[in-house]
């Protein structure tokens, strides 16, 4: 059975909030972590860790941006030192991202302060509501990765 138009709409805008939130998270972790990762930082580096080196279109496809600006993200991360780029063995015209120690530390720290947020945002939570909400958020990102694969993309009015 299909939800109701309200819990649709309440659904949406609890996203929103999280989202902006996430956002000022992101911000403020930047600002107290030694080397400012900026707050884009974190969906550029984490496919690197994860996945190892990558062309810029493979990690702009990742943070779902343009190319132009993953690749301005990246000269900012490489200058500050959080990755660095070789030649692509198989096409000389490109290069490959990897992530410098730099890079792991500013993560570590980032996921280390994310958890402590976490951990007190949620003191008052019992675990079987917390693993609940993990499923569920798991459950809906997943589809709603495969609700946008191969969606047209539409100008906003």
């Amino acid at each position: 059975m299909p939800i109701t138009p309200e819990t649709r709409d309440r659904l949406t805008a609890g996203m929103a909030r999280v989202v902006r939130t996430g956002r000022h998270l992101s911000v403020r972790a930047a600002g107290s972590i030694d080397g400012d990762l900026p707050s884009y930082g974190w969906a550029l580096l984490v496919p690197l860790e994860r996945e190892g080196e990558q062309r810029c279109s493979a990690l702009a496809a990742r943070a779902g941006v343009d190319v132009s600006v993953a690749s301005r993200q990246l000269a900012a991360l490489e200058r500050s030192g959080f990755v660095a780029r070789r030649p692509d063995p198989h096409d000389g015209r490109a290069s490959l991202m990897h992530l410098t120690d730099a890079g792991a530390d500013a993560l570590a720290a980032t996921r280390a302060l994310r958890g402590e947020w976490t951990s007190t945002a949620l003191a008052d939570w019992a675990e079987d509501d917390a693993r609940q909400l993990t499923e569920l958020l798991e459950r809906l990102a997943a589809d709603l990765d495969s609700s946008l694969s191969g969606a047209p993309v539409r100008a906003a009015s």
